[in-house]
């Protein structure tokens, strides 16, 4: 069963919520569930530019989006927030108006809020980020996961299960390795589970990497 739902929506309504938050008609949904997609691709889009500027991860852990009649609310979880603040209120004034014109919204007021969170590596985004940037680096597979692992442990969570599937090490056959640490109870509806799909282009070709946390269980 873990293995056939994401671990995510399994858990909606038990201890997981939903990351946008707002009501529309039926004939409505799905242009509310594209604008959702253009704010987190803006977002995402505009810290992946500045980063090349500046030295460090990107850092986000999740978008949260809540909407009203005549405002959408922002807040953008960061485990190094530094990369927008530093130059504050400046970058974040540019990426309202850069969400603004990709939703060209007239009616509704924009707030963006940054929201810097504890122990970051305990988040499966940051970490597939941080096993991104190893394997473009041509660090071993292994030695990414293992590093991960130990970051993970710092963060004082109760188990990790990392993938990676694809042309690992430049391979030609294309194959999955994973390696566990700790508990991950993927079949309790209670265990409380951070999960993450992310992916990587390196010159060997696409890499897919998955990361399940168990933080806690209720």
């Amino acid at each position: 069963m873990g293995q056939k739902i994401n671990p995510l929506g399994f858990r909606l309504g038990t201890t997981q919520s939903h990351h946008s938050i707002w009501f529309a008609q039926p004939k409505k949904y799905s242009e509310g569930l594209k604008e959702d997609k253009k704010i987190r691709d803006c977002i995402k889009n505009y810290v992946k530019k500045k980063k090349r500027t500046s030295s460090g991860m990107e850092g986000i852990a999740r978008i949260e989006i809540q909407k009203r009649i005549d405002l959408i609310q922002i807040i953008i979880y960061m485990g190094f927030p530094k990369l927008l603040i530093e130059a504050k209120p400046r970058r974040i004034e540019e990426l309202q108006i850069n969400v603004q014109k990709e939703l060209n919204c007239v009616n509704r007021k924009l707030n963006i809020a940054i929201t810097r969170i504890s122990n970051p590596y305990g988040h499966p985004n940051i970490l597939a980020e941080f096993i991104a940037g190893q394997l473009k680096n041509r660090v071993s597979f292994r030695k990414a996961m293992k590093k991960a692992i130990e970051l993970t442990e710092q963060a004082n969570t109760k188990g990790i299960q990392v993938q990676i599937a694809g042309r690992i090490d430049g391979k030609e056959i294309a194959r999955v390795e994973w390696i566990r640490e700790g508990r991950v109870p993927l079949q309790t509806i209670e265990a409380k589970i951070d999960y993450c799909s992310y992916t990587v282009r390196t010159i060997y070709g696409v890499l897919g990497i998955k990361i399940w946390i168990f933080v806690d269980e209720e």
